[in-house]
């Protein structure tokens, strides 16, 4: 029997999606599974270009109907921004190969300043180009600068007709190479500080843009390219000030959640094959699996991966039911891209410890898996940035709760609007959450989810008699590790949130909970060595120290979830 909890392309029927949703979803699963995993393997080992994959994608409409907003759809029903679905899909892409994800995400970075924009000509130029099968880029990072827009060197020089030439590089680009159109962040030479900031749309196939080279050695096309005296007319301008400031900042507040479920598909797809090979291996006249430290080690791997669905998928919910009055996922987007993608390399480092040799060999989809996990923490600013971002919301999430009517599930066929209508990009720390303690007590009969409440009730203790003062909070080293402290609460209330909107098996809440009592405690013994830790900080970091709740039926049990796993997928060759 499958696992209902893992998606296993044997068995995948998203019925919870509209019909032509549905549709989309089970075709690129079938175009996958009919490439074969020879020819997946092949195409990742030789380097090339998706052509094959992009034209699939032209052929059925999947980009430009997952990636049109319903106000860019000229009245196309199944059009939309749909969060819900397009978490989906980067599930698929992830499960299959990341390279495939990758073009697919860059090109939703690269929509994000045009569906954000006025410029309606833009706009429908956009469309047009989506529908037509093609891909787009976001032309914000740049080699000196990483993605520092304050200090852009991509530079316009008015033309004296309503226009601009411009001039600069920009490095870290994907899909640089074929983008149809590329979203450029800029600055005017006539204009000083944030006024002068523009986004503009640039075609690279023009001949003033110039295609450098491929930074990485892999199919991902992550340009370098090079804009010499180009042309942009007025009807090319996206944002100018500060509205391309917040545009720039925005689009990565939509695009960048996609790297949770990419790393999912990741993980779900090692999972499979590690299994298999532990159950099949015979060692000193016993399946690897027979082994206690083999069976922990898949089944807190097996746990992580659960905990990163839950947390994702009730992400989803709060990204779709945003609004201005209601921005709690500006936390919860950096949690899915710092917290969930290095859960995600957590459980590959445990699979890998179980089939060792194996997770090297070139034909199995672990050895690129094992390889593309590790990019996916630092495709956004890498964990610290998100870490000290998420640190800006303890003092109200932990200890300042406000009224908010609950919120459902989310899988109604229904356009995210909102998301490109943000507004400014600031007033994070005046950002209020409801009670996170509701989602643990629901729990509070699991005694794992009992214990992690006592860590997360620590950290409030923490926050208000030995919180850093003023030359602590200048110490990032420190700060860090109260953040992944708080990352751990954060993680654990959606998770419990989803558990109890699914009537997840609570043997699996359980064991799940156990796992993240070890990772609190273990941040907690790191805060205690850190070199500004006071004498009270490090008092309080031994005393948040807890022993998960240790229930071997549980752990049995669950164990038996994992091993039903060998054998339940293998991709057809």
């Amino acid at each position: 029997m499958a696992d209902q909890l893992l998606f296993n392309p044997r068995t995948y029927d998203p019925a919870h999606f509209d019909p032509e949703t549905r549709r989309l979803l089970r075709a690129t699963v079938d175009w996958f599974e009919d490439r074969g995993k020879r020819r997946l393997i092949e195409d990742y080992r030789s380097r090339a270009w998706l052509a094959d994959f992009l034209a699939f994608a032209a052929k059925e409409g999947l980009f430009a109907t997952f990636l049109t907003p319903a106000s860019a759809a000229d009245g196309h029903q199944d059009k939309r921004w749909d969060t819900a679905r397009i978490a989906a899909l980067n599930e698929i892409f992830g499960f299959y190969g990341l390279d495939y994800w990758y073009a697919w995400q860059v090109t939703i970075l690269g929509l994000g300043p045009v569906w954000q924009s006025d410029n309606e000509t833009a706009r429908a130029r956009a469309a047009e180009l989506l529908a037509q099968g093609e891909v787009f880029a976001f032309g914000l990072s740049e080699k000196a600068h990483g993605a520092d827009i304050y200090s852009t060197d991509m530079l316009l020089e008015p033309d004296g007709d309503g226009g601009f030439r411009a001039t600069g590089s920009k490095y870290y680009i994907g899909n640089g190479n074929a983008a149809g159109l590329v979203s450029v962040f800029g600055r005017r030479t006539d204009v000083e500080g944030p006024d002068g900031y523009v986004f503009f749309a640039a075609d690279s196939r023009h001949p003033a843009y110039h295609l450098v080279k491929n930074v990485v050695d892999s199919s991902k096309y992550v340009s370098e390219f090079r804009l010499e005296d180009y042309p942009v007319a007025a009807e090319d301008v996206l944002h100018t000030g500060r509205a391309a400031f917040d545009a720039a900042l925005n689009t990565v507040n939509v695009g960048k959640f996609n790297l949770c479920t990419a790393s999912i598909g990741i993980c779900e797809h090692a999972m499979y094959e590690a299994v298999t090979h532990a159950q099949n291996r015979i060692l000193y006249g016993r399946p690897v699996t027979a082994f206690p430290h083999v069976r922990r080690e898949l089944t807190d791997a097996y746990v992580r991966l659960v905990g990163m669905k839950l947390f994702s998928d009730r992400a989803v919910d709060y990204f779709r039911s945003a609004g201005p009055d209601d921005r709690r996922y500006l936390l919860f987007n950096p949690m899915t891209k710092m917290k969930v993608t290095t859960e995600g390399e957590k459980a590959i480092d445990l699979m890998w410890d179980v089939i060792a040799a194996k997770g090297f060999e070139k034909d199995t989809y672990f050895a690129q898996a094992a390889t593309e996990i590790r990019g996916l923490p630092k495709l956004e600013g890498t964990v610290h940035v998100n870490l000290a971002l998420i640190l800006k919301f303890m003092g109200n999430h932990l200890l300042n709760p406000a009224e908010y009517a609950p919120v459902p599930t989310r899988r109604d066929a229904a356009d995210d609007a909102f998301l490109f209508r943000q507004g400014p990009a600031r007033g994070l720390g005046a950002i209020r959450f409801h009670d996170w303690r509701a989602a643990y007590d629901a729990f509070g009969h699991l005694p794992n989810v009992a214990r992690l409440r006592e860590q997360a009730d620590a950290l409030c203790e923490f926050v208000t008699t030995a919180a850093p003062d003023e030359e602590q909070s200048r110490d990032l080293d420190l700060l860090l590790a109260v953040g992944q402290l708080f990352a751990l609460v954060v993680h654990g209330q959606l998770i419990l949130e989803q558990a109890g909107l699914t009537s997840l098996d609570e043997d699996v809440l359980d064991e799940l909970c156990a796992v993240l009592v070890r990772d609190y405690s273990a941040h907690a013994v790191e805060l205690h060595g850190k070199d500004s830790a006071t004498a009270d900080q490090q008092r309080w970091a031994l005393s948040a120290v807890r022993r998960p709740v240790i229930d071997t039926d549980r752990s049995a049990r669950v164990w038996q979830r994992v091993e039903a796993l060998a054998g339940a997928y293998e991709m057809a060759p």
